[in-house]
């Protein structure tokens, strides 16, 4: 019988299969952190049970942290009682915890990769939407609630009926200055908001299979935003060599079984999709989004559609706008902006901030933009530093955070005011998503830094 990847990796993992109803899942990966895990942890203490399998779970601190004198007390008491109950429950229970002020300490799906334990062919769980971003690496990676949360705790399994199955295929050669960001808000404008829903993306095509592993990680970390359970690319030479020789990985003769795997890791030449979509590289150009969701999204030099060419209907479509304060038919370039921000899981690794360096290279921060540039760990944090990187941020007028979710969303001190304009590298851009009446224009790095140096939306095509 022919098999997606998706069918291999999920059927592997089946423990039992519940008749009429979901399958019961084994999971390879648990990560936690400190918002969506307090309240699983309090169900185990209740329940007096211990965590199975301590070894498979991994503990970081990231929503919360401050990105500024991270050496110091959090002055936020909520933020500092939750870090410290995250730490309390993985000393507790065996769990690897890397809380701030460690070296391994970061956004869990920035971490994650960085040591080796996202693996091709596994399956990764967390209480976070963009667990998605380790599908990446060919690995089934879904985000689960805090009840979930509490069952993978405690039995290392999970019931979850299979989704339905989707490939996306994107060939030929993509244009001066298209991103994988934009790559993934292309699809998401086309397919919309709820396009994918119900189904496990997989991507297929040259356009993914000549992506860095950076940039497939965004690519799956956005599918959540069209909807789908996530996404997934099969594992290539790219994927291995990544991989290789970090903590968490197989070493020596297990490495090698490991790869004897891995090597199957692939859709079977005539397998069976629910449903599949064709796009062309040529068509994508840089991309901005100018409503308040990711599907809400264009080429930068085109001009915001109207109301009939958009889904949800006129008059949430004109609310959209309305809150943003634009209007149909209106050019995005030219728009003045107030903020940058550079991080997230979706763009806050190292090949982020290398794109970002390579515009602003020679120019200044304009004065009218507040920039906020967060690395998504300690290790980005230290390769910038190692690059040379932070020197040139420096002597463009721009100062360095330390690593953390920061302004992707308004659970810490990094928050938009009401009312301004932010280009942003994140991946949602709903209203207040990034601070009560925030405006938020998503983007990728190269975007980010043209808009950072000029003070409104630029092409960056014009700066290359």
């Amino acid at each position: 019988m022919k098999k997606t990847l998706f069918d291999k990796v999920w059927d592997s993992h089946v423990v039992q299969q519940v008749q009429d109803g979901p399958d019961i899942l084994f999971i390879d990966r648990h990560m936690v952190h400190e918002v969506t895990s307090p309240v699983a942890f309090l169900g185990l203490k209740n329940r007096d049970i211990p965590v199975l399998y301590p070894a498979r779970t991994f503990a970081t601190a990231d929503h919360n942290t401050p990105t500024l004198n991270q050496h110091l007390p959090v002055a936020d008491p909520l933020s500092a009682n939750q870090l410290k109950t995250l730490e309390d429950n993985a000393t507790k229970h065996g769990i690897s915890y890397w809380g701030l002020g460690h070296e391994k300490n970061g956004i869990v799906h920035v971490v994650g990769p960085e040591y080796g334990i996202t693996l091709p062919g596994a399956t990764i769980v967390c209480g976070d939407s963009h667990t998605s971003t380790h599908g990446a690496f060919g690995a089934i990676a879904f985000g689960i609630g805090t009840s979930e949360v509490e069952m993978v705790l405690s039995t290392q399994c999970i019931m979850q009926s299979k989704p339905k199955s989707m490939r996306i295929n994107i060939n030929g050669a993509l244009g001066k200055g298209v991103t994988p960001k934009d790559v993934a808000l292309y699809i998401i404008s086309r397919l919309t908001t709820s396009g994918a829903t119900g189904y496990f993306v997989e991507y297929a095509g040259n356009v993914f299979t000549e992506m860095s592993m950076e940039g497939r990680m965004t690519v799956c970390n956005l599918s959540i935003e069209m909807g789908a359970r996530g996404g997934m690319i099969a594992p290539d030479h790219k994927t291995f060599d990544y991989i290789q020789g970090r903590e968490f990985t197989p070493k020596d003769k297990d490495w090698d079984k490991a790869m004897g795997y891995w090597n199957t890791l692939h859709t079977d030449n005539g397998a069976n999709f629910d449903k599949e979509f064709h796009f062309n590289a040529n068509e994508i150009e840089p991309m901005i989004t100018y409503g308040t969701n990711p599907g809400m999204g264009m080429g930068i030099t085109q001009g915001i559609p109207n109301a009939n060419a958009v889904e949800g209907g006129e008059s949430t479509y004109k609310k959209s706008l309305a809150y943003m304060g634009y209007n149909e038919g209106e050019n995005m370039i030219g728009k003045p902006i107030d903020f940058v921000f550079l991080g997230s899981c979706t763009n806050g690794r190292i090949e982020d901030f290398r794109a970002f360096a390579e515009i602003i290279k020679g120019h200044k921060k304009a004065d009218n933009v507040t920039a906020w540039l967060v690395p998504g760990s300690h290790k980005v944090l230290n390769a910038i530093k190692e690059e040379g990187i932070l020197d040139e941020l420096h002597e463009a007028g721009f100062e360095l955070r330390e690593p953390g979710c920061s302004a992707c969303l308004a659970m810490n001190d990094d928050k938009i005011p009401a009312g301004k304009y932010a280009v942003s590298t994140s991946n949602r851009n709903f209203e207040g998503r990034q601070g009560p009446g925030s405006r938020t224009l998503l983007a990728s790095p190269i975007v980010a830094a043209a808009a950072a140096i000029t003070g409104k939306v630029t092409d960056p095509r014009t700066l290359l």
